[in-house]
């Protein structure tokens, strides 16, 4: 009894990220003036919102990313209304794709736990100190985050496919969208999911300067990710969950071809891509800064 105790507490016990400024019990930099260039000013603001995200408890995560997959349904429900509103319109699609925005809009604005944002935001304190412990931190959000969307995004398209809401023509809709998904082979599905995770990671590290300009951010980079026709493991899962709850498509069409390489292609385009160009870009200003301070110390040192 008392080693469940014990172990409970050590569960509960606040996790913390492994780094300089955590150490010294300092806070990040991100004031522009006292960084070497904006891009620094931007990868800091970043990191610092990344160690938060890192930081935070397990259940809350959960809770916040089944939130976020329940929320980002409205992108297939505006999405389906515009399709059967808008089929056979010339460039209706442009249109359409505007529907595809509502769910990012609500996630991002409402502050709720999005996969394939965390694939840069977590990552960049991790690549800042690559330490045992910060990768299980990582590893650690991603799993809860990942499986608290997909609860989310199951409900929502359980829902869609038989809560007595949508008349036939936007079900047809629906039908229509997630087929289109699934004309991509697996090879397709990973190439465009590195475009679109790309894109969503480009939009993170747009956010610090866009200030009140926000929003238009992320209307402009998701519209873009549904016109150029790319491939999202959050959204794609309700289109296709929805298939497969109305039984148009079978469990193993869900895993393969669209989950597996979807996940993989969001992951590199923006971790393994994005992230890594975005860290690499400032490395010379970090040397040259630690460089900075540690001139000033010896300096003041020298003056006592």
């Amino acid at each position: 009894m008392k080693d469940n105790l014990n172990s409970q507490h050590q569960d509960d016990e606040p996790k913390e990220v492994d780094s300089e400024e955590n150490q010294r019990g300092d806070d990040i930099e991100v004031d522009e003036e006292n960084l070497p260039s904006r891009a620094m000013a931007t990868h800091e603001h970043i990191r610092q919102e990344g160690e938060k995200e890192l930081e935070r408890d397990g259940w809350a995560l959960l809770w916040s990313a089944i939130a976020a997959g329940l929320s980002m349904s409205a992108s297939l429900l505006a999405k389906g209304l515009f399709h059967a509103h808008l089929e056979g319109v010339p460039g209706g699609i442009l249109l359409e794709s505007v529907g595809y925005t509502f769910g990012f809009i609500i996630v991002i604005m409402a502050h709720q736990q999005l996969f394939t944002e965390n694939t840069i935001t977590p990552v960049l304190p991790v690549m800042q100190h690559p330490t045992t412990s910060n990768i299980l931190l990582l590893l650690r959000l991603w799993g809860v985050v990942l499986l608290g969307n997909m609860i989310g995004t199951a409900i929502a398209a359980w829902a869609f496919g038989y809560m007595p809401v949508f008349d036939q023509e936007t079900r047809n809709a629906f039908y229509s969208i997630g087929m289109k998904v699934m004309e991509n082979s697996p090879t397709e599905m990973f190439a465009k999911a590195i475009i679109s995770g790309w894109l969503i990671a480009t939009m993170v590290w747009m956010f610090p300067a866009a200030g009140p300009a926000k929003l238009v951010v992320i209307v402009l980079m998701t519209w873009l990710i549904a016109v150029a026709d790319t491939t999202h493991i959050i959204v794609g899962t309700i289109e296709i969950l929805y298939l497969v709850f109305t039984g148009a498509l079978p469990w193993q069409d869900f895993i393969w071809p669209f989950a597996l390489p979807t996940l993989a292609g969001n992951i590199c385009g923006g971790t393994f891509i994005f992230a890594l160009l975005s860290h690499a870009q400032i490395r010379n200003d970090m040397s040259t800064q630690r460089h900075a301070e540690a001139k000033a110390q010896a300096k003041k040192a020298k003056n006592k």
